[in-house]
């Protein structure tokens, strides 16, 4: 199976196919910076060989091959291709969710709500936009990964779940009139969101994620401020 380092997959999938491997013998990088770069070139070269090809499909020489990376050292590192995939899909997750809390940490002092949420809506499209690889297999080939893998699909929910609640809660002080709504919405909404990108992305239109901005906020808008849907706005799907 060969991956090709086209660059279209974002970083997160950038592998060393074509390119020049790990100086052999002694090297002058620091034992450190190689293992680190060995590192980093097996989590790229992960993502970018699932989002290809699937995760059931893909082996461990499928791994190393373009990383350029050797089996001996694919084994110093992880105990087997699904040690790896883990490890690659929650360095990307964080990296969504890092991107998530900085952009409303970015917003000016004393920004509304709706901005908040509105700019936590445009980072997670945004990154998930940049990463097509990524969105494709966290969104499509976890599933069939493995109980472990599951698991941190859900978490990943759930951690948005808490976020929207967190945020609910607060806008609530500001906003008393808004609704109280049972801690299932806050799953619901989280479960939504997932599915609508999940869409776009099995659509092959990972690119067009950001279109989903306005449906997102008014969603959430809808359920947790207890607002009207705006008129004319439709979302016609992924087709």
């Amino acid at each position: 199976m060969r991956v090709a380092d086209t660059g279209q997959g974002g970083t997160l999938a950038r592998t060393h196919a074509g390119k020049p491997g790990l100086p052999r013998g002694r090297s002058r990088l620091p034992l450190s910076a190689v293992r680190a770069s060995q590192r980093e070139r097996l989590l790229r070269s992960v993502i970018a060989t699932v989002s290809e090809s699937g995760y059931l499909a893909v082996t461990v020489a499928g791994i190393v091959r373009p990383a350029r990376v050797s089996r001996a050292a694919f084994y110093a590192h992880f105990a087997g291709k699904e040690d790896c995939f883990l490890a690659a899909t929650a360095e990307g997750r964080d990296l969504l969710i890092a991107q998530v809390v900085s952009a409303t940490r970015a917003l000016p002092a004393g920004a509304c709500d709706e901005e908040v949420l509105r700019a936590a809506c445009r980072a997670y499209l945004a990154f998930l936009a940049g990463e097509p690889a990524f969105a494709r297999v966290f969104y499509i080939h976890m599933p069939t990964a493995g109980p472990r893998a599951v698991d941190r699909l859900d978490a990943g929910t759930g951690l948005f779940t808490e976020l929207n609640q967190k945020w609910h809660q607060r806008a609530r002080e500001r906003h008393p009139e808004w609704p109280s709504v049972p801690s299932g919405a806050y799953l619901a909404l989280a479960g939504a969101t997932v599915e609508l990108v999940r869409s776009m992305v099995r659509a092959g239109r990972t690119d067009a994620l950001p279109e989903l901005e306005e449906t997102l906020v008014s969603l959430h808008l809808a359920v947790l401020a207890g607002r009207p849907w705006p008129p004319g706005q439709v979302f016609t799907g992924p087709g």
